[in-house]
């Protein structure tokens, strides 16, 4: 019998939609954020694609717009899998490293712009999410 909150693993993204990235990530710097920003107009709920045209960023604002949508489609994705608000998201589960990785840097990125009330919201949830956050991620 388990005890404590429950944990939401997401489903992994289609197959192609990780190759393609993969493959945009691989491009040369100068045609790099393009590329994933491709990436995610062909797959606009593919979060880790959402989480790295954000690192990909030229400015802190549209950093930020690029984490904001994978952090809400994230939170779509996971009222789709049976979270209800509550309860694990972990790290350690690769499925769920796009929807955190956003989420984090939605974090990073309020506090560049001044909203540090948003960026303490951010790092709060994502030690909830994941209590052991600040060491697997650096957080």
């Amino acid at each position: 019998m388990t005890t404590g909150p429950p944990e939401t693993v997401l489903e992994p993204e289609p197959g192609a939609a990780l190759r393609a990235l993969a493959t945009a990530l691989d491009e040369p710097v100068e045609r790099r954020r393009d590329a994933v920003a491709d990436v995610v107009a062909r797959w606009p709920r593919f979060l880790d694609g959402w989480a790295r045209l954000g690192e990909l960023g030229r400015d802190p604002v549209e950093a930020y717009a690029a984490f904001r949508v994978g952090y809400h489609r994230g939170l779509d994705r996971l009222r789709q899998s049976g979270w209800r608000g509550s309860g694990y998201v972990r790290w350690r589960h690769e499925t769920n490293r796009g929807f955190l990785r956003a989420l984090d840097g939605l974090r990073r990125t309020a506090g560049e712009i001044g909203e540090h009330d948003e960026e303490e919201r951010c790092a709060a949830f994502l030690r909830q999410l994941d209590p052991e956050w600040n060491s697997v991620a650096g957080g």
